[in-house]
C-alpha cells in the first residue's frame, strides 16, 4: 500500500540552489547570516550574497565551467557557504569532503569525482597536498591563510564579471556528497539543484524556523544533514547560524548560553551528553526552544530524559539519508504530544511503502523495508549505474535498506538496517534496540552492538563505554539487558572500550567494530 503525506504538496523548486537559499539575502540585508562561535566574527546576509557572487567570478576566471567539480574539504566555518554558493553560481558541482578523512580517503574521492579545485583550511594542508597528487586538482585554496597558497578571500576580491550560467535544475548536479560507506565503499551521490532545493521546501512544512532564530551548527556542513538543515534551510528563512568547527561539549554549552541559541539540530551522541553529562548542570539553556535529532536511531527513553532535563516538551526527531537530499520525515514541532521514539511524519510531496522480504507491502502495524518516492530522490550514484539500479527500481522507488513501521497517527518508527539485523537462531535481533536498552543503564556512558559468530551461530555482542568511576562487569551488562528483552535478544558477549567509533554524523561505525572483532 502506498502511503501519502497528510500535508499539501509543495511546489517543485526548479531553481539553482543558491537562488533557492539566497533569493531574499538582500532583503535580509545587515542581519547576521553566519557567526563564528569561537571568535564572534559575523557575515551578514548582504555580505554572504555579495561574497558568493565574487567567489563565482573568481572561479570563472580560473576557468571553472558548468559541470566542473570543486572539492570542499573543511570543518564548519563562516566561509563555508561563501565557497559553496560561489561554486554553484559558477555552475560547478561541489563535492563535500569529510573533514576527518585521511590522505588516502580524500585521494579516492578526488579521483572519483574528478575535482579540478580543492578548497580547505591551513590545518588540513598536509593531508590535502598529499591527497591531491596524481588527481585532476589544479590548485588548492585555503579559507584562512597559508604561505604559498591563495586564500578564498583573494577570490572574494575578484573584479571579474559574475558568470552567466544556464541551469537545468532537474539534471544539473549541485552537490556530490559521498555516502558514509558503513555498508560498503563510499559512493558519490548525485543531488541535483531540484533535489536539494525542493527538499528544503518540503522540510519547511514541519520544521518552522523563524527569521529571528539563532541556530547552532555543530553537525558538519560536509554531511548532507548539516548542509540541508544547518545551512540551506536556515539561510533560506533568514535565521542566524552560529558555527563551531567541531563538537566540544564545554564549548557547545558555552555557545548555547552566550549566543542565546534557540534551536539545535544534533545527532544522538549529543542528546546523550545533554541527558547525562554533569557539565550541563548550571548552564543557562533557557533560550533553547527546540532540539531535533537525526542521522542515527535515538532511543525514546534517552530522548525523554534529555527533554526533561532541558525543560522541552520533547526532543524531536527526523529521518532521511544522503540519497534522499536527505529528508523524508520529521516530527512536526507544533505537535505537543509526539509518540516516543517516532522519527516523524512523511514530508509533503513524498510517497512511502513498507515492503516485506517477499517483495509485497506489509500489513498495518507490521515492519518492512522503507521505500521512498519523491522529488528528493537522488539522480543516482556517480559512475555506478549497477548500484544505482539496485537502489532505485524502475518505478522510481528508492529502497532505503532501513526497516520501519507506521502507527495509526502516521508516524514512522525506524527499527534497524536490513543489513545490520542479527540473526540469532532464526530470530531477527535489531542492534539499535539493544543499544537503546544499554543506554538506559546509568552506569553506561555509550554502547554499540554487532553480531558475531559464536558456536556456529550469530550472537549479539555489546561494546560498552562505562561511566567514569563506575565499576561494571561483563555479567552486570548482560544481566541488565536480559531483564529487559526477550530471551533470544540477550547480549551474549561484552567488551569494554574507551569510545564507540562514530562517523561525524553520529552514526555508529559498526564496520570498525567488526574489524576490531576480526583482529581480536
Amino acid at each position: 500500500m502506498v502511503m501519502y503525506s497528510e500535508f499539501p504538496p509543495v511546489e517543485v523548486l526548479d531553481v539553482p540552489i543558491h537562488d533557492a537559499v539566497l533569493g531574499r539575502a538582500q532583503e535580509y540585508g545587515d542581519r547576521p547570516a553566519m557567526v563564528d562561535g569561537v571568535t564572534g566574527k559575523e557575515i551578514s546576509y548582504a555580505q554572504l550574497d555579495g561574497m558568493s557572487r565574487r567567489v563565482a567570478a573568481g572561479f570563472a576566471e580560473l576557468g571553472i565551467r558548468k559541470g566542473d567539480v570543486i572539492a570542499l574539504y573543511s570543518p564548519n566555518t563562516i566561509l563555508y557557504p561563501v565557497v559553496f554558493y560561489g561554486a554553484t553560481r559558477a555552475g560547478a558541482t561541489v563535492t563535500t569532503v569529510n573533514a576527518l578523512y585521511n590522505a588516502s580517503e580524500l585521494h579516492k574521492q578526488l579521483l572519483d569525482s574528478k575535482a579540478k579545485l580543492l578548497v580547505t583550511i591551513s590545518l588540513f594542508l598536509p593531508v590535502a597536498t598529499e591527497a591531491a597528487a596524481g588527481t585532476d586538482v589544479q590548485e588548492i585554496f585555503v579559507c584562512d591563510q597559508a604561505e604559498g597558497y591563495r586564500s578564498v578571500l583573494e577570490l572574494v576580491a575578484s573584479t571579474g564579471p559574475e558568470p552567466v550560467v544556464e541551469f537545468d535544475p532537474a539534471e544539473d548536479v549541485a552537490v556530490l556528497p559521498y555516502s558514509s560507506g558503513t555498508t560498503g565503499a563510499a559512493k558519490g551521490v548525485m543531488l541535483t539543484h531540484r533535489n536539494i532545493a525542493t527538499n528544503i521546501a518540503q522540510a519547511e512544512v514541519t520544521i518552522n524556523v523563524a527569521e529571528n532564530e539563532r541556530i547552532i551548527a555543530i553537525l558538519p556542513f560536509f554531511h548532507i544533514y548539516g548542509l540541508t538543515v544547518l545551512m540551506n534551510l536556515p539561510l533560506r528563512l533568514g535565521a542566524t547560524v552560529v558555527v563551531l568547527p567541531k563538537f566540544d561539549l564545554e564549548q557547545f554549552l558555552t555557545t548555547l548560553d552566550q549566543q542565546r541559541i534557540t534551536r539545535a539540530f544534533v545527532a544522538p551522541p549529543v542528546v546523550l551528553a545533554l541527558a547525562k553529562h554533569p557539565a550541563v548542570d548550571g548552564v543557562d539553556l533557557s533560550g533553547l526552544k527546540y532540539v531535533t535529532s537525526a542521522a542515527a536511531p535515538l532511543d525514546a527513553e534517552l530522548a525523554e530524559a534529555c527533554a526533561k532535563r532541558l525543560g522541552l516538551h520533547a526532543v524531536l526527531q527526523a529521518y532521511g539519508m544522503t540519497e534522499l537530499s536527505p529528508g523524508t520525515h520529521a516530527v512536526p514541532q507544533d505537535d505537543q504530544d509526539p509518540p516516543p521514539g517516532a522519527v516523524g511524519k512523511l514530508f509533503p510531496s513524498t510517497e512511502m511503502r513498507l515492503v516485506g522480504a517477499d517483495g509485497n507491502d506489509v500489513g498495518d502495524g507490521e515492519t518492512g523495508e522503507i521505500w521512498i518516492r519523491g522529488p528528493q530522490v537522488m539522480k543516482g550514484y556517480l559512475g555506478r549505474q549497477a548500484e544505482t539500479d539496485a537502489t532505485i527500481d524502475p518505478d522510481g522507488w528508492l529502497h532505503t535498506g532501513d526497516i520501519g513501521r507506521v502507527d495509526e497517527r502516521g508516524y514512522l518508527y525506524v527499527v534497524d538496517r536490513v543489513k545490520e539485523l542479527i540473526k540469532y537462531h532464526g530470530y531477527q535481533v535489531p542492534p539499535a534496540e539493544l543499544e537503546a536498552v544499554l543506554l538506559t543503564d546509568e552506569r553506561v556512558a555509550d554502547a554499540a552492538v554487532i553480531g558475531i559468530q559464536a558456536d556456529g551461530n550469530e550472537v549479539p555482542k555489546a561494546f560498552v563505554v562505562p561511566m567514569p568511576g563506575v565499576e561494571l562487569t561483563e555479567q552486570d551488562v548482560m544481566d541488565y539487558v536480559a531483564a529487559r528483552v526477550a530471551p533470544y535478544k540477550k547480549i551474549r558477549q561484552v567488551e569494554f572500550i574507551e569510545a564507540v567509533p562514530k562517523a561525524a554524523s553520529g552514526k555508529i561505525l559498526r564496520r570498525e567494530l567488526r574489524a576490531r572483532e576480526a583482529g581480536a
